[in-house]
């Protein structure tokens, strides 16, 4: 009788499958790849390169050409220059068609001239160079000449070290983004922000999910004006929220000096710590409809059975929010908290809109703004970019290790 064991190994069949898997995987993963990955190295690639916005193109010769003069005083000028005030650009030449009826005179030692083809080697062009070089012609029609000058183009070439490519390094993006107090209180801009309007936005959707979890006349039209925070375009309600508050005309502002409650207008968006609760208020009621949708669908999924159960029980309405709701929502809940909290952090737009980052609000966002286009030094911005990455990756690496309650997460 021959022994049945069964087969070691992977067997011809496993490995097709796993060809086929990866195969239908690969578009997927490269369009990852393309997507997600290659921008998030090129971040971390610039954030050691001292690079300023102006560094963004290479170093290159740039010539322009004019026919100046008339009579004996006719001249070609060729008006050449370094496009960067801090790179050279060296093995430099200039090639150029004369037009047929212009003559030229005796050239610079640097210009040859074969046939019509004019060949001139400038060599090196320091960083800032702006010269021009003067070709002394004649002609018996000028303006056809100057016509025919125009229409020519000149070549020019040379090469030029990209910054950007180069092999240059530094930690000098890094330590100026760390360096002094700065840093620390832009952290606690953006921690206080980020922390308050996540947990404010889960509560009030919370709120707003238990208000509109029972059947009553109007409870479309209701659900409906709750998500208009939400759908309403970001520079509308910007806008709206500091006309309503504006120190001199606002709305608020009356309406508090009317009650009494205060003696003077308030400026909500122009000091501190003011202008930082408000811009955290603003994104509470700009993003709890998000909270609202997803908690009030989990809500509505659960047996209403159990509440009939806690009602026969004599169980109260906070026993059976606390006792049966809530352990059902913390899926849900959690999910909120880490898409929310993800969200808030790298928010831009609404505090920008509000407050320009002035008054207290300055977060890492707005900080990687002003670095990169208001400063010009893109490497500092890529520096406090990757901060942010790795406060980011600390985040989710807690969330997923203690907090997560969400299967499959």
């Amino acid at each position: 009788m021959t022994d049945m064991t069964p087969p070691t190994g992977t067997t011809p069949l496993a490995r097709r499958e796993a060809r086929l898997a990866w195969g239908l995987l690969a578009p997927t993963l490269i369009s990852v790849a393309l997507v997600v990955v290659l921008p998030l190295l090129a971040i971390f690639w610039i954030s050691f390169k001292p690079i300023g916005l102006s560094d963004l193109r290479p170093a290159a010769a740039v010539v322009r050409e004019n026919l100046r003069g008339s009579g004996d005083d006719l001249r070609i000028e060729y008006r050449i220059r370094n496009s960067s005030q801090d790179t050279e650009v060296t093995d430099v030449s200039l090639r150029d068609t004369i037009p047929d009826g212009l003559v030229l005179g005796e050239l610079p030692p640097q210009c040859t001239l074969t046939g019509r083809a004019l060949a001139c080697d400038i060599g090196t062009l320091e960083p800032g160079y702006n010269e021009r070089l003067l070709l002394p012609a004649s002609t018996a029609d000028e303006d056809a000449a100057e016509r025919s000058a125009e229409d020519s183009a000149p070549e020019i070439s040379g090469r030029s070290d990209s910054i950007l490519t180069n092999g240059t390094f530094t930690l000098e993006n890094f330590a100026r983004v760390f360096d002094g107090a700065e840093f620390w209180s832009v952290l606690w801009v953006t921690l206080f922000y980020t922390v308050f309007g996540t947990i404010g936005a889960l509560l009030v959707g919370l709120f707003a999910a238990l208000l509109l979890d029972k059947s009553f006349r109007g409870q479309g039209i209701l659900r409906g004006l709750y998500l208009f925070p939400y759908v309403a375009p970001v520079i509308a309600v910007a806008f709206s929220w500091l006309i309503l508050f504006d120190p001199f005309s606002g709305s608020a502002n009356a309406l508090l000096i009317q009650m009494g409650v205060t003696e003077e207008a308030i400026n909500f968006f122009g000091q501190k710590p003011l202008a930082l609760i408000m811009v955290t208020v603003f994104e509470i009621w700009r993003y709890f409809p998000l909270s609202f949708l997803f908690i009030l669908a989990r809500m509505q999924s659960i047996d209403s059975d159990m509440y009939e159960a806690a009602d026969m029980d004599g169980a109260s309405p906070f026993q059976q929010f606390w006792y049966l709701s809530l352990p059902q929502l913390l899926g849900i809940l959690s999910v909120l908290f880490l898409l929310r909290f993800i969200w808030t952090f790298n928010k831009f737009d609404d505090i920008f809109l509000l407050t320009g980052g002035n008054a207290g609000t300055r977060t890492l966002t707005v900080n990687v703004y002003e670095q990169a286009f208001a400063v010009s030094n893109i490497g500092a911005g890529a520096a406090v970019a990757v901060v942010i990455f790795l406060c980011l990756l600390s985040f989710s690496v807690v969330f997923f290790k203690y907090v997560s309650r969400e299967e499959g997460l």
